[in-house]
């Protein structure tokens, strides 16, 4: 995969290369040469004698040995390029920035598959094709601009697409951010996007590399290799952030059940990425204002003091914040009037904290030094100051970025007035600093980094469960949903808790089995998918009579094979189900049941295996936890017991990888126990 020839190329040839730097091989050859690159660089083009001041080669045949070769030929000719580099010229690396292949249709993903055979047969490296190239402290491989300022500090950037690359290093440096290596991977035919987060994460050295990952992916082509190095670099102290893109594109599963129906690729994503404690963005701003927000201190508690002359701005971003769930919580007491007394007449410390459009440096100075030290339930600022055009702010700015400095609580500058000041704002940025221009943004993004947890540990110690019976249930069946017998037999061997059921088809097994239950009971037809949609499902009935005449009426439903009777059972209503996504394994979700789970969609995500606390925090996750807690009064839910349902059904699916949806919708749920009433599980072999 990636390889020396790669990232360190003691020489590189242009395939392609040309004089018109208009043009992809024009354009990359000036970079390579306005970078200087300090190696030996080589053209080919059989049309001129000279390229950019080079001597050009008329083939590759011509050329003597080179590590990597950037392709920018038409694909019908790549191929055959690369077969005599690899034969004949020891070349092991290859950046194909050409597009025509895969993304063109059917010939395409030939001619890319045959490429990649001829590279993998010599262990060679292959980024893209139908990308922008590879830009490092080494060399300037790509054919665009901007081109950032190697910065070892900066973000590395891996990307699918090249233009959103690009898109996201114009508005990054405009910013404040800084760049270190970028690597946009096109089509992927070799090295996708986690190859090169994998290859960071096993060559990582926290002297000399960054500590900020910035990820777009079209495609996740490896989850597990993506959970496992991005955990891995967190753990050594990088931050990660990431964009997949497609995230409503719905999978190629059939969904049967309530499981299936809500279960989106975006929410899986989404519990992949917390899994491995990456920073979910939808956007590329977001993206690029999380990677500011890596920049700075990391938030160590909810509570933001907003310092502002702008009260506007000051609301939306409060909203935003407490939306986010951080707090913009009061500021009073005796040191909030001494503050007020430093202040013009008419600003407001009770936080917002607004001193007027009049306010000076010293002020904002003053304010920031009583947040840091007097006000101890402040946890980070967030100072919004623009200019009207009518004086010079940047004494505002010097004031602001000697406290970014000697602050222990971060601080976070919203600096809108990109026209106005912006002099003053470049000044500010030429000191190190990163500028928010959009107040509403960052409330946005900051909750979204605070909140998302520390990779979940590697280890899950899994729930003791009867492996050997759920394995011959498993086998023995067939594919499709299990028997009303065959779940019970699953649920027991894992140790789940179910009502008590039996399962009749006719009327005398009816009158026999009733003589084990207590009055009321529930009546399920067994046979169609959706039971409650065609009237299969009958509470509280009272007697042997009733039992009767309700049992005749469902076996008039089309599809029923027999009848499941149930004791009745109450609580607050809960679910936990499973999906089976290509790549990924299975989700794990969890949420309130009954029609809840249709009406509200309130459900938490996890990738099994779920450990203890995995399971805990998608409870805590949910909107209706109030519920599960216990709320004015009313008993809640045992959590302890919950959790264990959860990590048990992980258990389940790891001994059983054939269950591709699994539903327990309703769980009976209060403070002693916690009871599955309706179960169905469907296999794949």
């Amino acid at each position: 995969m990636i390889n020396k020839q790669l990232t360190n190329p003691k020489s590189i040839v242009v395939v392609g290369g040309s004089t018109t730097i208009t043009k992809p091989g024009g354009k990359v050859l000036e970079n390579l040469i306005s970078g200087k690159f300090k190696g030996d660089l080589y053209v080919v083009n059989p049309k001129e004698e000279y390229v950019q001041g080079l001597p050009c080669y008329k083939t590759v045949s011509d050329l003597p040995e080179v590590d990597l070769a950037i392709m920018v030929i038409p694909a019908l000719y790549c191929y055959d390029a690369i077969s005599t580099l690899i034969d004949n010229k020891n070349t092991k690396a290859f950046i194909i920035l050409s597009a025509g292949f895969g993304e063109a249709g059917a010939l395409g993903v030939t001619a890319e598959q045959k490429i990649v055979a001829k590279i993998n047969s010599i262990n060679g490296c292959l980024i893209g094709p139908n990308c922008i190239g590879v830009l490092n402290k080494n060399y300037n491989g790509i054919f665009t601009t901007p081109i950032p300022k190697y910065n070892k500090k900066g973000c590395d950037l891996i990307s699918s697409s090249g233009a959103t690359a690009v898109f996201i290093m114009e508005a990054g440096l405009g910013l404040g951010l800084h760049f270190a290596n970028i690597y946009s991977v096109g089509n992927a035919a070799q090295i996708a996007v986690e190859d090169v987060l994998e290859y960071m994460d096993e060559n990582f050295d926290p002297a000399t590399d960054s500590k900020i990952k910035l990820l777009y992916m079209e495609s996740i082509k490896n989850p597990k290799k993506l959970l496992k190095h991005a955990t891995s670099l967190i753990k050594k102290g990088v931050r990660i952030a990431a964009i997949k893109a497609g995230s409503t594109a719905a999978g190629s599963r059939a969904a049967a059940s309530h499981t299936g129906a809500i279960a989106s690729s975006d929410m899986i994503v989404r519990a992949l990425f917390k899994k491995a404690g990456i920073v979910y963005c939808s956007s590329r701003e977001e993206l690029i204002t999380v990677a500011s927000i890596f920049n700075y201190k990391p938030l160590k508690g909810k509570n933001i003091a907003i310092i502002t002359h702008a009260g506007g701005s000051a609301v939306m971003l409060a909203d935003a914040l407490t939306k986010g769930g951080l707090m913009v919580p009061p500021i009073a007491g005796k040191e909030a009037d001494k503050l007020l007394d430093y202040l013009y007449k008419g600003s407001s410390v009770s936080n917002p904290i607004d001193f007027l459009a009049t306010g000076t440096a010293e002020q904002l100075g003053i304010i920031i030094d009583y947040c840091e030290h007097k006000f101890e339930h402040i946890d980070a600022m967030v100072v919004v100051f623009g200019s009207p055009g009518l004086f010079n702010v940047a004494n505002v700015y010097d004031v602001l970025s000697v406290k970014l400095d000697v602050c222990k609580k971060p601080i976070y500058p919203v600096l809108p007035s990109l026209i106005n000041a912006h002099k003053e704002i470049q000044g500010f940025l030429a000191k190190g600093n990163v500028n928010f221009p959009d107040e509403v943004m960052l409330g946005v993004a900051l909750p979204e980094v605070f909140f998302t947890p520390q990779p979940f540990t590697n280890f899950v110690n899994k729930p003791v469960i009867d492996e050997q019976k759920i394995r011959a249930i498993i086998d023995s069946a067939s594919d499709g949903f299990l028997s009303p017998q065959e779940v019970t037999g699953i649920l027991d061997a894992s140790g789940l808790p179910r009502v008590q059921e039996k399962v009749v088809s006719s009327i005398e097994a009816l009158q026999i089995q009733l003589e084990n239950f207590t009055f009321p009971i529930v009546m399920k037809v067994v046979g169609p998918i959706h039971k409650t949609d065609v009237g299969g499902v009958v509470l509280n009935v009272k007697s042997h009579t009733e039992a009767v005449k309700v049992y005749k009426e469902l076996m008039q439903i089309e599809e029923a094979t027999s009848v499941l009777l149930q004791n009745m059972t109450s609580g607050i209503e809960l679910f936990v189900g499973v999906v089976k996504e290509a790549g990924f394994g299975h989700a794990i979700l969890c949420g309130l049941g009954g029609i809840f789970i249709e009406v509200l969609e309130d459900v938490s995500t996890g990738i099994s295996p779920v450990s203890e606390e995995e399971a805990l925090a998608m409870i805590k996750k949910l909107k209706g936890y109030k519920l599960i807690e216990g709320l004015r009064g009313d008993k809640g839910v045992d959590e302890k017991l919950f959790v264990a349902v959860i990590r048990k059904v992980s258990a389940l699916v790891d001994v059983a990888p054939e269950i591709i949806e699994m539903d327990m919708n309703p769980l009976f749920g209060n403070p002693n126990s916690i009871i599955a009433v309706d179960t169905r599980i469907c296999i794949q072999k």
